[in-house]
C-alpha cells in the first residue's frame, strides 16, 4: 500500500513538474488556446481540498471560465465582485461560472468569504489548467521580489514553487465541450467587462444548434 502511495505520489509531482516547464517565460508570450478547442481535462483541487479534474466540475453544461491571479489582486477581486451581478443572468441562460486561480484551497476560502462570491472556486496550484489553456507564465524574479515587498508571496499562496501565474482570462464552453469564446489579455488590468461576458453567452446560446449541427 505504501509502495502504491509513493508511486501516485511520484506521479502526482511529475505531472506538476511538466504542467510548470509548459509556462510562458512572460505574459505576452503566451499562446492561449483555440476557439473549437475541445476542453483540456486537468486536475484540480476543491474549497474543500477535494481531488478532482476539470470535466467533472464543469459535468457536461456549458460554464463561463474565469482565470484569476489571487485572491492578493485587487483587479481580480473586482472582476469577481462583478461576475456576482451576472450570474443570475448567466443562470438562467444554462451557465455557471467557475472562477479559477493558482491559490490553494484555504486561501480560495479567504477569497471567497472577503468577496461573499457565490459561484464556484477552484484551485489551480499545480499550474495544470493554466499551461493546458495556454495562459500560465512564470513570472520573473525581479517582480516577485517586489511582489514580496508588498506582502505577496506567491510560494506562500500556491503551496507550490513554480511562481506560476494565469493571465487573466475568460473562457466560454458550450455543453459539448467546446470553447466558443475566450478574452486573454497580457495586461493583468485590463478586464473584460461582465456585461461583454454575458452578451457573448447570450450569443452562443442562441446560435448554438449552427454550431454543431444534428446529422
Amino acid at each position: 500500500m505504501f509502495r502504491i502511495l509513493a508511486l501516485f505520489a511520484l506521479l502526482l509531482a511529475c505531472a506538476a513538474a511538466t504542467a510548470a516547464d509548459a509556462l510562458a517565460t512572460s505574459p505576452d508570450r503566451i499562446r492561449p488556446v483555440l476557439l473549437g478547442t475541445e476542453l483540456p481535462d486537468v486536475a484540480m483541487t476543491t474549497l474543500a481540498g477535494k481531488e478532482t479534474t476539470l470535466k467533472s466540475e464543469i459535468g457536461g453544461k456549458p460554464a463561463i471560465l474565469v482565470f484569476y491571479r489571487g485572491g492578493w489582486c485587487p483587479y481580480c477581486n473586482l472582476q469577481l465582485s462583478e461576475l456576482r451581478l451576472i450570474r443570475k443572468d448567466a443562470e438562467a441562460l444554462g451557465y455557471q461560472i467557475i472562477a479559477i486561480s493558482p491559490d490553494r484551497p484555504a486561501e480560495l476560502s479567504k477569497t471567497l468569504d472577503k468577496g461573499s462570491l457565490d459561484y464556484t472556486l477552484l484551485s489551480d496550484s499545480r499550474a495544470e489548467a493554466m499551461s493546458a489553456f495556454g495562459i500560465g507564465f512564470t513570472l520573473d524574479d525581479a517582480t516577485r521580489e517586489k511582489y514580496k515587498g508588498y506582502g505577496i508571496d506567491l510560494e506562500e499562496y500556491s503551496g507550490e514553487s513554480h511562481h506560476g501565474l494565469p493571465v487573466p482570462s475568460v473562457f466560454i464552453v458550450d455543453g459539448e465541450g467546446l470553447l466558443q469564446f475566450s478574452y486573454v489579455h497580457p495586461d493583468y488590468k485590463a478586464r473584460v467587462p461582465g456585461n461583454v461576458v454575458l452578451a457573448a453567452a447570450k450569443s452562443i446560446a442562441g446560435r448554438k444548434q449552427y454550431l454543431s449541427p444534428k446529422q
